[in-house]
Formats: C-alpha cells, sequence, structure tokens
C-alpha cells in the first residue's frame, strides 16, 4: 500500500513591506502569509543506513543546496537520529515564482520526519531549526496563517477571509538575492496594522522593481490589472487576484497571455500538512 503524501503547500503574500535593513544585512518585513490548497508532494521511505537521499534530484540543483535534504540532516543531526530517509519530491510550484515552494518542501521534510522518526520536537522546536533554513520555513512549520514581522520569523496567527485565487505564472524565474540587492527597493516603508490591511492598505514594495527587470512579469500585471487589483507575491514571478469562485478564475485563467502558466486555489487559514499530520497519530 503506497502511504499518502505528505502536502507541501504554497503561500501567498497578500501584502510585503520592506520596513528597513539591519546592520548584518537581512531586511526588516512585513507580510501576510496565507497557504492555497495547492503545492508540491512529498513521500519519505525510511531506512536503516543513515543516509538522506532524493530519489529524483531536481536539475540544476546540487544535493547540497537542496533543501529537503538540507531539513533531513539538521533534524537528524540535532536529535541524534540513526536512521536515514529517501525522498520522492512531485514538483508542482515553479521555482523563483514567489510561492514558497522550496520553503514548504524543507518544512514537510521537518514535519514530517519528526513524526517518522519519532524525534519528538514540539512545533517551537522545529520551528527554530526551519528558520536556519529560511526566513520562510517557520510559518510552513506553524501551519497557521499568519501576520509577519522581522525578517518574517516573527508570526502571529490570523483568521482573514479564504477566497478563491487565479494565479499567472510568468515562465521566468527571479532571484531574490537580486531583488533585495537592488539600490532601488524602498526599503523604508512604514509598518501598518492588521485593520491598516482589512481596509484595503497594503501594497508589495518588491513589486516595481521586479516589473522594471522582468518585462514578461510586468505584461502580466498590466493584464491582469483589467479584471481586478493583481498583486505579485513574494519576490515574484507569480502574480495573483482574488475572484468570486472558482470559475470565475477559470475563465480568467483561460485568456491568459502567451509564455504564462498559472492556476485556481482557494486561499486557507490552516494548511493541508497539519490535517496529514493528524492521519499519522
Amino acid at each position: 500500500m503506497i502511504a499518502k503524501p505528505w502536502p507541501a503547500p504554497a503561500k501567498l503574500n497578500l501584502f510585503l513591506h520592506v520596513t528597513g535593513r539591519r546592520s548584518d544585512g537581512y531586511h526588516e518585513l512585513q507580510t501576510l502569509f496565507q497557504f492555497l490548497d495547492i503545492g508540491d508532494e512529498l513521500n519519505f521511505d525510511l531506512t536503516d543506513n543513515g543516509a538522506i537521499s532524493l530519489s529524483q534530484p531536481i536539475p540544476g540543483v546540487p544535493d547540497d543546496e537542496e533543501l529537503c535534504q538540507s531539513a533531513a540532516r539538521l533534524l537528524q543531526q540535532h536529535c541524534g537520529i540513526s536512521q536515514g530517509v529517501d525522498i520522492t519530491l512531485r514538483k508542482q510550484l515553479p521555482a523563483g515564482g514567489g510561492l514558497g515552494g522550496g520553503s514548504s518542501d524543507a518544512a514537510t521534510t521537518l514535519v514530517a520526519l519528526n513524526r517518522l522518526w519519532g524525534a519528538g520536537l514540539s512545533v517551537e522546536q522545529l520551528a527554530g531549526l526551519a528558520l536556519r533554513l529560511g526566513a520562510d520555513v517557520p510559518v510552513f512549520v506553524r501551519g497557521q496563517a499568519s501576520w509577519a514581522e522581522g525578517i518574517g520569523e516573527d508570526l502571529t496567527p490570523v483568521t482573514i477571509d479564504e477566497p478563491w485565487y487565479v494565479v499567472i505564472c510568468p515562465q521566468v524565474h527571479v532571484s531574490t538575492a537580486e531583488i533585495f540587492s537592488r539600490p532601488e527597493l524602498t526599503r523604508d516603508s512604514p509598518p501598518i496594522t492588521i485593520r491598516a490591511f482589512r481596509e484595503g492598505q497594503g501594497r508589495n514594495d518588491l513589486e516595481p522593481v521586479v516589473r522594471r527587470l522582468y518585462p514578461s512579469v510586468d505584461n502580466a500585471l498590466s493584464w491582469l490589472a483589467a479584471f481586478g487589483r493583481p498583486r505579485m507575491t513574494g519576490s515574484g514571478s507569480c502574480l495573483f487576484l482574488p475572484v468570486a469562485d472558482r470559475a470565475s478564475g477559470k475563465t480568467i485563467l483561460g485568456q491568459r497571455p502567451d509564455g504564462c502558466d498559472g492556476f485556481v486555489a482557494q486561499g486557507l487559514n490552516q494548511s493541508p500538512l497539519v490535517e496529514r499530520l493528524e492521519l499519522e497519530v
């Protein structure tokens, strides 16, 4: 019997402000994370030889940079686990799209192996480990839609509407490091409150930079604006627009420009990973 896969859901940044820059070079952020009911899937086959492997390596990604294996090694070393694992990763989310695919894969690896290996770490302890892998990883470990500050690790769970979204994905990989290094990036946005966000405030400070550097993102955003108020998620390149229902999203998706992929998904305040974890009790 094939085990039910572990989900690694996509996320959206419903807004993203850069509020400052720290002395260590990291940027202070303010954002609101919400999950989507679509994402990558992982399976974990435990072994007794202690080795960490990926059944199908990701083209162009060296083993020492692949986040699933990094997450597994981190947990294994931290907890003194003697078992190994062979990880099967089925990618559905585009790299460099701002949907958090790599971070979500890493978080799912930590959460799943914590249970399967019997490591016994709490959510707080796992989130602490997750931060070593990337600023976005802890929110996926915690599994709740969250208001985030700091470098993205200071999380406050929130309950917000769960609309349908049409997500448009220009076929281009945007480098997060490149965008954050650009001198023209706004780095002094004033913080806002959750109430202000609910009243319609908030933008993505990275969006103007990405639009200047990646014409395909600029063109797709201009096209999508004919249907409402679209926004870029994370450092791009994927764009999202709330829609009335799944059918409305499908209609818009069917008209997308050449050179763009996309999908329709529902926003979720609780990650599907939380529900999957309950099956292992």
